[in-house]
């Protein structure tokens, strides 16, 4: 089976909407919040648009046949519902010319479409062009996935260079670079390296969602790197973490977004902006197009009621919504002497 088509069904088969470290964060209920469901206004400024909601379809999938009908109908849903999207990693076409309508057919089905093209943090420069060339790509995702990488079988083993070359793609592609992740999360640490790189929008992606560890380690011989499947960071400790950081970049979420409250609680811990993958790609590959369609205008609706229920008629200055944490989440933040009370009390 080719690996693309390997990573999607893995992908399937593994998700699980089970607990993870959004149940950790809690809202504070406000029982006045002088405001009514319909003064709710889902736009954002984030990159250099205008969304028309606060989350979209992140990376994850083309390379194949099978992949690029996968990509068809999540552009139709993205295009019904107005949603930017991204594709997955590019690199698959730049080597087999062959597998490119695996990623066009996203353009040519969502011709108006905001969308991003994927590549890997050690593509050069004219590959890097070469990605957003192919489909007319609005911004192009560079994902940085070491741990992916290790556990993969036939992965890379050299990652020298790394930050050098995402500075030379963000010194001469012409559109807006965000860099991802690709499950594993970010620390303050990371986070500032890429800022003094000059990296203005980053998607901190957490653990919590799809596990490509898991999934590599699936097809290894062995099985024997199971250890690694939680590798990493959740999204809120990216998040609270990310905000220890001065804000002059894009902060955007993903990894293990289940709903619509996920989205939002990432919204009021800083993000601009939400990717979804695995409960999307689920929804599409086993109940197809029009359930997608359905799901996402759902979760329109519950952001509208979250934003009246704590008293919010915009996404502009959610940082001032008061939330608590619990367990994992609030160890987290004593150990890496982040002060709590500045989202208790704000």
């Amino acid at each position: 089976m080719n690996r693309k088509d390997q990573h999607a069904a893995l992908a399937n088969a593994f998700y699980q909407d089970g607990p993870n470290d959004f149940d950790l964060i809690r809202l504070l209920h406000t029982g006045f919040p002088e405001m009514a469901v319909a003064e709710t206004d889902l736009t954002v400024d984030v990159l250099d648009t205008t969304l028309s909601t606060p989350f979209y379809i992140n990376a994850m999938t083309g390379g194949s046949e099978k992949t690029r009908e996968l990509n068809r109908k999540l552009a139709e849903v993205a295009k019904a519902c107005d949603l930017m999207m991204a594709t997955g990693s590019v690199s698959a076409a730049l080597k087999d010319p062959t597998t490119a309508d695996s990623f066009t057919i996203v353009r040519e089905t969502h011709p108006d479409g905001y969308l991003l093209a994927n590549i890997g943090a050690g593509v050069s420069v004219p590959d890097a062009q070469r990605a957003v060339a192919l489909f007319d790509a609005n911004a192009l995702q560079v994902h940085v996935n070491v741990p992916q990488e290790l556990v993969m079988p036939e992965g890379d083993r050299d990652f020298r260079g790394w930050l050098t070359n995402i500075e030379d793609i963000v010194n001469h592609i012409e559109v807006p670079v965000i860099v991802k992740e690709v499950g594993f999360g970010m620390t303050r640490e990371t986070i500032q390296q890429l800022v003094n790189i000059g990296v203005t929008a980053i998607d901190v992606s957490g653990r919590g969602g799809t596990s490509f560890t898991r999934i590599e380690n699936a097809r290894r011989h062995k099985h024997e790197l199971d250890y690694l499947t939680d590798f990493g960071q959740s999204t809120p400790e990216s998040l609270v973490e990310a905000l220890e950081v001065p804000q002059i970049f894009d902060l955007l979420a993903s990894g293990g977004i289940r709903n619509a409250y996920d989205i939002y609680k990432s919204l009021v811990l800083g993000a601009r902006a939400c990717g979804v993958s695995g409960t999307i790609l689920h929804t599409v590959s086993k109940k197809g197009v029009e359930a997608g369609i359905q799901q996402v205008e759902a979760w329109k609706a519950q952001l509208r009621l979250l934003m009246t229920l704590t008293g919010q008629k915009d996404l502009k200055d959610l940082r001032h919504v008061p939330v608590t944490f619990s367990g994992n989440l609030l160890q987290w933040c004593h150990n890496r002497n982040i002060d709590i009370r500045k989202y208790s009390l704000r």
